[in-house]
């Protein structure tokens, strides 16, 4: 696992020890950062189960100014930390060890909002929906934001949810699927 694109191109992240989180492969966070971006021009990220936190640390390579990482295990944690200090953006990043909901609401109570927001549950917990109401509710996306939302390929995410559209779906294998949301255009 490495940083694709960026500032911090080529630079190794740890992956998180033992079975229990499932790192984006390289290939297929190369292919999401080319249709979402691929360079940013400042903006925050979320990422939500961020596991080692590679889609966090590719957003702060390619020119975000910072980016909340959201995982409950302890190793998982610690590995995004030790991340953060490999690529020097200890000061850019702040990680919650936190359940997404819980830390989903205190960011509505603190009305923060931002440019990408990654979200990557376990397959067999498949919260999308519901985290998609909330951040809908909350006004936490900015008007030209993205919604990342990696899932299993045999579940089929709705094309709206609240205001917001699927503008895409790539599929990457039999097991991965990501969806593409942002604002709904308004239709005259």
């Amino acid at each position: 696992m490495r940083v694709i694109s960026g500032e911090r191109k080529g630079t190794r992240l740890k992956a998180v020890p033992g079975t229990a989180t499932r790192p984006t492969t390289d290939k297929v966070k190369e292919s999401l950062f080319n249709i979402i971006g691929p360079y940013f021009s400042g903006g925050k990220a979320l990422d939500l189960y961020a596991g080692s936190g590679g889609l966090g640390i590719e957003a702060l390579s390619r020119g975000c100014d910072e980016a909340i990482f959201v995982d409950r295990q302890p190793k998982a944690v610690q590995t995004i930390q030790e991340n953060l200090q490999t690529t020097h953006y200890e000061e850019k990043g702040k990680v919650y060890r936190q359940d997404a909901k819980a830390v989903l609401e205190q960011l509505k109570l603190k009305q923060e909002s931002f440019k990408l927001i990654f979200m990557d549950p376990p397959y067999y917990a498949e919260e999308h929906v519901a985290f998609l109401q909330l951040i809908d509710e909350s006004d936490m996306l900015i008007d030209i934001g993205v919604i990342v939302c990696e899932h299993g390929s045999d579940v089929t995410l709705p094309e709206r949810v609240g205001r917001f559209e699927r503008i895409k779906e790539q599929r990457y294998s039999d097991v991965i699927t990501i969806s593409f949301y942002e604002y709904a255009s308004i239709e005259e």
